[in-house]
């Protein structure tokens, strides 16, 4: 393009380009920004303009690129920076390559950018965007910068590379009904900062990995009717969804790795799917009857690796009481999906030794039969089965004798009651090998978590 068709505006951006000098439109045009035309930006970036001496540099502010901006496929050894500025038509800049992007404060009625590789920061922050936002299997060398961004419409960032971190800090993103992030895939150097993010719509992070944190600190995340955070196959040191909102939608965990998890659980919805989710820590410390209803409300039903997973996140922490506690919801909850009569076996087994998780319970059973057993054949001495034969009657060791049933005392066998005791006699034999059973099967369960 001649000097001669330029616009003056576009003859002095031209000339400050050579210098890398800076352009504000804003100072002498107000608030409104004048034109400048997408091909003429083409065309400087296109063209090896640097002066002798100078490194050259496109740093326009507070204008309108009127015409499409279209550096598809080009490779531009510049910086360049289009801040607040406003574009008529999406920029294109499928499979470009740049030294350095900065977008910041710029509205724009979407950005066309797949393959798109920065040398150095990609900068959206304070952006407005109106439709697709297109950064699938980008290849950012620094970082994407994206505080504060408004999109009407889908963030998409699969496959994308990002050696450093991704900020979305206070961002809005509006695609009510679809999805709003959609990022599977997608690697992280560092961090995925998305603190204060408003997302109405899905965030969809299936199979990222993270060097750092994902965080969604005060986040509210809503897509009510379908999956409002898919995190599925996910890896990251940490997640954390510390004084987020209640997330409304469905959450997907399952076959993720963490080191650690902050959530209160009132976070997370009725609907989540935990299977293959692995994690060492879970913060804020709590009893563990705050979290089993999160593993208990899992979508894909009983999950006998969920509950072990939390069972070991207690033992971790040495709070092998809670640990108990949630095996024995395990057992519990297992109950339910076995026959009548297997069923009816575990409420024994539950009401007596607590499946082996309560070894006090079985205890204080014992002692409460001694007890009884004692003061009935006390009052009531059973007759000899051979008269003038056999030792010394004595109520106790006879009750112990008939509670106890790989033990002899030589009582049970020297002496036969009648009547109601007889029936008191075999009540305590069959209770006796109910707890027998009931404490094998329990140190077994214990034997093979060991």
């Amino acid at each position: 393009m001649e000097i001669a068709d330029l616009t003056p505006l576009e003859a002095r951006v031209r000339h400050a380009f050579a210098r890398g000098v800076p352009v504000d439109a804003r100072r002498e045009h107000g608030t409104a920004g004048p034109p400048v035309r997408g091909p003429v930006l083409r065309g400087l970036l296109l063209s090896p303009l640097a002066e002798e001496g100078e490194i050259a540099a496109l740093r326009l502010t507070g204008v309108t690129v009127t015409g499409q901006l279209d550096l598809a496929y080009a490779e531009i050894p510049y910086p360049v920076r289009l801040s607040d500025c406003d574009f008529e038509h999406v920029p294109d800049l499928r499979g470009a390559r740049l030294r350095q992007l900065d977008l910041q404060a710029s509205r724009m009625p979407g950005l066309t950018a797949t393959a798109l590789r920065v040398e150095g920061d990609l900068v959206l922050a304070d952006c407005q965007v109106s439709g697709l936002l297109g950064l699938g299997q980008a290849r950012i060398e620094g970082n994407i910068s994206a505080p504060r961004l408004l999109a009407h419409g889908e963030f998409m960032l699969e496959a994308a590379q990002v050696t450093c971190a991704l900020d979305l800090e206070d961002a809005r993103l509006h695609n009510p009904g679809n999805t709003a992030l959609n990022a599977p895939n997608l690697s992280l150097g560092t961090v995925l900062n998305a603190g204060g993010l408003h997302a109405d719509g899905r965030v969809r992070l299936t199979g990222t990995r993270a060097g750092g944190w994902i965080s969604f600190i005060e986040a509210r995340i809503h897509n009510p009717g379908g999956v409002a955070l898919g995190l599925s196959s996910c890896e990251a040191r940490q997640l954390t969804l510390r004084d987020a909102e209640p997330i409304k939608g469905d959450v997907r965990l399952h076959h993720s790795t963490f080191k650690a998890i902050e959530a209160d659980p009132a976070v997370w919805p009725p609907s989540v799917r935990l299977e293959g989710l692995v994690y060492e820590s879970l913060s804020p410390r709590l009893p563990a009857a705050r979290r089993l209803p999160l593993v208990e409300s899992d979508q894909d039903g009983f999950l006998p690796r969920s509950y072990e997973q939390l069972a070991l996140t207690y033992q971790g922490a040495g709070e092998d009481s809670e640990a108990r506690t949630v095996l024995l919801a395990a057992q519990r909850r297992h109950r339910r999906t076995l026959p009548w009569l297997a069923r009816l076996w575990g409420h024994v087994q539950d009401v007596t030794i607590g499946y082996g998780f309560r070894p006090a319970r079985a205890v204080t059973w014992l002692l409460t039969l001694l007890f009884l057993g004692a003061i009935a054949y006390g009052l009531h001495e059973p007759p000899r089965a051979e008269p003038g034969k056999g030792p010394q009657f004595n109520a106790l060791i006879y009750t112990a004798d008939l509670l106890l049933p790989v033990i002899d005392f030589g009582q049970e066998k020297a002496f036969v009651p009648t009547g109601a005791h007889q029936w008191l006699a075999v009540l305590l034999i069959a209770s006796g090998w109910v707890f027998a059973t009931t404490a094998a099967a329990g140190i077994a369960r214990s034997l093979k978590r060991q």
